[in-house]
């Protein structure tokens, strides 16, 4: 049994699902939003890259990818991933500090991008994954520049990856201390904006950068009524049918980028957080923006 989210008395029906037409008016607006969105995610942890191909036709990772480079990620980059999920975003920015180190002639250290999601289940997802490694030191260059080991110890591989159970709202990291903060498909997710907003520039430092990669609703109106159609008509029974889900999760996908900020709004609220040259990238036809701004 839970709290209806508006008056307070007790709704029995709301405790088998996280979302109901009622609540979908407007997603943003309820009260337990974190916790029905904790519950909807942990109940499609399994299926959920299945789901993130199919329905976006492959271009997420391609979104990603593109996501990364406007990161402008250098090889002692330190990279916090927010709602980091089943890890794409975060091994991505992983395999780019790798290349980055090796084009200085480096190794990326252990735990150089940390992946943090609020929901455990996704958690054991993301570390399944092949991700890049590195080797602890018991290297050194000799005078003659080749790399010899130290003492006869080998170096042992190590993630590049850690992966952390925590909340965009109150991250575990201390001030001035990450060189990039990202969050992909996550934003719209928190129950408060500017709060995660806020959280994403403390943790900063001069400089770095965040990167919000975010659903969108093209600006053409025939474009938009043809993605609309597929996104609230299609997608969720299929999307469901897949993962045999109960929570609602697949409406409330459509109905919360619907109801979602606008574009310029995300940029006024990034702007007030305390982010300089906010800029947006909008891509495939306006379905998806990166977002990008900087520390001072």
């Amino acid at each position: 049994m839970v709290k209806n989210s508006y008056d307070g008395s007790v709704n029995t029906e709301e405790s088998a699902t996280a979302w109901n037409d009622q609540l979908l008016e407007n997603p943003h607006a309820v009260a337990d939003k974190r916790s029905r969105v904790q519950k909807m995610f942990a109940a499609i942890a399994p299926s959920y890259d299945l789901n993130n191909r199919l329905h976006s036709l492959w271009m997420d990772q391609r979104w990603r990818r593109k996501a990364v480079k406007l990161a402008e990620v250098r090889g002692d980059d330190e990279v916090v991933d927010v709602a980091c999920g089943t890890g794409d975003l975060a091994i991505e920015f992983a395999k780019e500090v790798q290349e980055r180190c090796q084009d200085r002639d480096g190794d990326a250290t252990q735990s150089q991008v940390f992946g943090v999601d609020f929901t455990y289940q996704m958690l054991p997802l993301a570390r399944s994954k092949k991700q890049p490694t590195t080797h602890t030191k018991p290297f050194y260059k000799s005078p003659d520049g080749t790399r010899c080991n130290w003492a006869g110890l080998s170096g042992a591989s190590l993630p590049v990856v850690r992966w952390i159970n925590g909340d965009a709202q109150s991250l575990p990291f201390r001030d001035s201390s990450a060189d990039v903060v990202s969050i992909a498909f996550g934003i719209r997710n928190v129950q408060s904006v500017p709060t995660a907003l806020k959280e994403f520039h403390r943790i900063l430092r001069p400089c770095g950068r965040v990167i919000i990669l975010e659903f969108s609703l093209p600006t053409n109106p025939i474009l938009r009524g043809l993605y609309n159609f597929y996104f609230r008509q299609i997608l969720p029974r299929t999307a469901t049918l897949i993962s045999g889900d109960k929570t609602g999760a697949y409406k409330y996908l459509p109905e919360s980028v619907n109801t979602f900020i606008g574009r310029e709004q995300m940029v006024g609220m990034m702007s007030e957080a305390g982010f300089v040259e906010v800029q947006q990238f909008p891509m495939t036809f306006g379905v998806c923006v990166c977002y990008r701004g900087y520390k001072r």
